[in-house]
């Protein structure tokens, strides 16, 4: 059986980041499972053409368990609370919510993920690299927390379960400049004067020097509507007219039909250029 783990700081990053890639594993018969180690509680809402803004203010904590289970529904995979406080994203200057999930020791949040990844035996994680992908506390501290448990799961605190040794931990580079960049090129082949191509330049100018890191493009064509119903789950946090739509999903079959990752760490041999995630995988 294989078994795949994505660890994420908040509901909605699992269908922004690799939806579509946790999807077609699903789909193949993986036991794929999602831990969000936040609540999203401290989130506002996202999508001006959200309509019940009166439940939000009144309870976003159950607001976004109740879009993470439509999201969880639409992607086929299971999903796990880490059971943190959503820390927020304060102005420079401002403190961190008090006992939110950045302001815990990485030491004592992390043994709940050691204790979670002893039960669930995954051979393969997914997560963020050092930067959380963009500078969010909670983003940054998941990166952390993450090779913290993946190390203390392999040995030792034996009243957390069973050792287990993860076999590959990859991070997410879905979004890099030649990406970007053969996507510009094929909206302008397709649609020479959509009015969006000055900002889709501009776009893939500011990305241009970040460099192409990716060790493994999984295939993922088939399980893009399936992304998309996950996002659209998140109605609070995601605009359907925003820009995580922005690629027509026939464009991106016939441009780039693959999520991006980088293999970081790994017990097996793996080639520079993998396809699968499970790629030399020890099956039990």
């Amino acid at each position: 059986m294989r078994r795949l783990l994505a660890v994420h700081a908040h509901p909605d990053d699992e269908s922004s980041k690799g939806a579509a890639t946790l999807a077609r594993y699903a789909a193949e018969g993986a036991e794929v499972t999602v831990v969000s180690c936040t609540g999203g509680e401290s989130g506002s809402v996202l999508n001006e053409r959200f309509e019940d803004r009166a439940r939000a203010a009144r309870d976003m904590a159950g607001l976004r368990r109740i879009e993470m289970r439509a999201a969880q529904q639409a992607l086929g995979i299971d999903h796990a609370w880490l059971g943190y406080l959503d820390s927020g994203l304060p102005d420079e200057g401002e403190p961190l919510r008090s006992l939110s999930f950045a302001t815990i020791p990485v030491e004592v949040s992390g043994r709940a993920l050691v204790r979670l990844v002893r039960r669930l035996k995954p051979q393969v994680v997914i997560t963020y690299d050092e930067t959380g992908g963009y500078p969010h506390p909670d983003h940054i501290r998941c990166h952390e927390v993450t090779m913290w448990a993946l190390e203390h799961a392999a040995e030792g605190l034996p009243e957390l379960g069973e050792p287990w040794e993860v076999q590959k931990l990859y991070f997410d580079r879905s979004m890099t400049g030649v990406r970007l960049q053969a996507l510009l090129a094929a909206l302008e082949a397709a649609t020479p004067d959509d009015e969006r191509l000055p900002m889709v330049r501009e776009w893939a100018a500011r990305l241009a020097e970040r460099p192409a890191t990716m060790t493994t493009r999984v295939h993922v064509g088939d399980h893009f509507e399936a992304r998309d119903t996950a996002l659209r789950a998140h109605a609070s946090q995601v605009d359907p007219e925003s820009r995580f739509f922005f690629w027509p999903n026939e464009l991106l079959r016939s441009t780039w039909p693959t999520d991006d990752y980088q293999l970081v760490r790994s017990r097996i041999a793996a080639a520079d250029d993998e396809d699968d995630l499970f790629a030399g995988v020890e099956e039990d």
